[in-house]
């Protein structure tokens, strides 16, 4: 029985029972568990109704298909993408954060078989769709990873690993005092920006006009990421993000939808320090 005041490497106990997982051999409850330390949320975890064809694909699906975010080792991507020709180091990996119920996350892999997808949400009956798509679509190019995608960044995506970064949609938190919670702040951009390659592509979408300001300001002044529009403005929904149900319903309320593209800098910075300017990394 392992003890971890006498092993320096085994997770301490944070005193919580762990919950049981509702779908055996599927997506833990909380994969970092007390691995790691808390942050404030970016996301609304939800309890919803998973459906029979949901909860089949995740307790089938999940152990080839699925990963938990635990934030205890480096990730081989090729190794993740493996298909029956075995690993796939030429394959380019897209991360995409928050899909919901993954229509348009499995219509870009259709789209796209020449990349992969390695799509995060903490919505379970989200990943068993997604799950259920990619089986009955073929699309042997999508991963659905299960937790916080801080985490992910932050342990386990080796630097310049990722050939983009896609955010749709994601949770405005328009109340004033829920601004910090908004996921697209500077220090989000400074984590994600070394797991990127150089000239991989940021894109972001909402329809919330005042997070899409926000974005726009904080991704230009950002000395790690390059606007792909020579106005410096927004950019057109280029055609590879597919038009949503939800994107409808915004549209329907009267908002507009701003797409970002931005590319992530050639050569990444240092943060300033007091009394320095901002150099190169090395």
């Amino acid at each position: 029985m392992s003890d971890s005041s006498h092993n320096p490497e085994a997770p301490r106990s944070s005193g919580r029972v762990q919950a049981a997982p509702r779908f055996p051999g599927g997506p833990s409850p909380d994969p970092a568990g007390s691995h790691h330390e808390r942050r404030i949320r970016s996301f609304q975890p939800r309890r919803s109704r998973v459906t029979a064809s949901q909860g089949d694909a995740l307790r089938r699906l999940w152990p080839t298909w699925g990963l938990d975010i635990d934030g205890l080792r480096k990730l081989d991507l090729a190794e993740l993408f493996a298909d029956e020709t075995g690993p796939r180091p030429d394959l380019p990996v897209v991360l995409e954060i928050g899909f919901g119920m993954g229509e348009a996350t499995a219509q870009m892999a259709a789209a796209d078989p020449g990349t992969g997808i390695l799509a995060v949400d903490v919505h379970t009956p989200g990943q068993g769709n997604l799950l259920g798509l990619a089986e009955r679509g073929g699309l042997t190019n999508v991963r659905v990873a299960n937790g916080d995608a801080i985490i992910l960044l932050r342990e386990m995506l080796p630097p310049e690993s990722l050939d983009g970064l896609r955010v749709y949609f994601p949770d405005p938190w328009p109340k004033a005092r829920h601004h910090k919670r908004r996921l697209i702040q500077p220090e989000f951009l400074t984590l994600a920006a070394p797991s990127l390659k150089p000239g991989a592509l940021l894109h972001c979408a909402t329809d919330w006009e005042p997070y899409a300001e926000q974005m726009l300001e904080v991704l230009t002044a950002h000395p790690d990421f390059e606007n792909t529009q020579p106005d410096g403005g927004y950019a057109p929904r280029p055609a590879f993000r597919p038009f949503t149900r939800f994107e409808g319903q915004g549209l329907d309320k009267g908002h507009t939808v701003h797409d970002l593209l931005f590319r992530r800098a050639e050569t990444l910075h240092e943060p300033a320090r007091e009394g320095t300017g901002t150099s190169p990394r090395s």
